[in-house]
């Protein structure tokens, strides 16, 4: 089927109590497997490039590639600008024909993040386009991203002003995830998540979810999470997937070869991240 918008999508992840997984991909072979995945599970999917991954390749390319693959699919699939890291980004992706936007403004302050959000979100809205903005910093690193050390968890009443006032359509939470690997047992805000959850009406996304304790991601599932990012895992199980092919054969010099083992551990890793958000046969 043609690519749908991430609006409704979310809103009935909402309203069911579980999570559309959002995967980022970064070449043929990652598309291929998180929508094949999906098409096994029979579940909605949303495939996202950070600006790192565009600035590689392109918005178009990886849109052309998301594109095909979700015209054959039977199964609605997404394509999302993930850390849109500024308005001019988000308009040409808006422009390319991305279905989901997310523009974070969470490194600005608290006015000026709304502000930026704000304007991608109304400029986004005549082609009923959903955005996604952030409030407070998920910490870490990955790719170009910076999300700095010990950063502020979001507010819940600041969370409630910052969707009222900016019109988005979800909101990126910060709870106490990380972007990229963890140095330890992340420690999570499931508290803080209800608080936001009370007060807040749209679809609540999370980030970094890569090596997150699985039992945690369900129980902010249950407490009100719609989205749930994966990057860092995807692009370890794709490069064990191509080291193992050359360990075991060094001599092979055709990409077809470790590009389908890449592919084919990438498609596990997303079979099982759906299974944990609960989308499996939610299509």
């Amino acid at each position: 089927m043609a690519l749908v918008t991430t609006k409704e999508m979310l809103l009935k992840a909402q309203e069911g109590h579980y999570a559309v997984g959002a995967f980022n991909v970064e070449n043929m072979e990652m598309v291929m497997a998180v929508i094949g995945a999906a098409e096994e599970l029979n579940s909605p999917v949303i495939l996202q490039t950070t600006p790192s991954t565009v600035k590689y390749a392109g918005l178009d390319y990886y849109l052309a590639n998301v594109k095909v693959a979700a015209e054959k699919a039977s199964v609605p699939v997404a394509m999302h600008l993930d850390h849109g890291s500024s308005f001019e980004l988000a308009m040409q992706a808006l422009r390319a024909g991305y279905t989901s936007i997310m523009i974070d403004g969470s490194h600005e302050s608290f006015e000026d993040n709304i502000a930026v959000s704000k304007a991608v979100a109304d400029a986004c809205r005549p082609s009923d386009i959903p955005v996604e903005a952030e409030l407070g910093k998920v910490g870490g690193k990955e790719d170009d991203l910076d999300g700095g050390e010990g950063n502020a968890h979001t507010d819940p009443q600041e969370a409630k002003e910052f969707v009222e006032r900016t019109g988005v359509s979800s909101l990126a939470v910060a709870i106490g995830t990380a972007h990229g690997i963890y140095k330890g047992e992340p420690k999570i805000d499931l508290d803080r998540l209800s608080e936001i959850r009370e007060v807040v009406s749209v679809p609540l996304v999370l980030h970094g979810g890569s090596g997150i304790p699985d039992e945690t991601i369900k129980e902010s599932i249950r407490r009100g999470i719609a989205k749930v990012n994966y990057a860092t895992e995807l692009r370890i199980a794709f490069s064990n997937g191509v080291k193992k092919v050359l360990a075991e054969n060094p001599d092979v010099i055709d990409p077809k070869k470790y590009g389908a083992a890449g592919r084919d551990s990438v498609k596990e890793f997303v079979k099982g991240r759906m299974e944990v958000c609960g989308s499996i046969n939610r299509a």
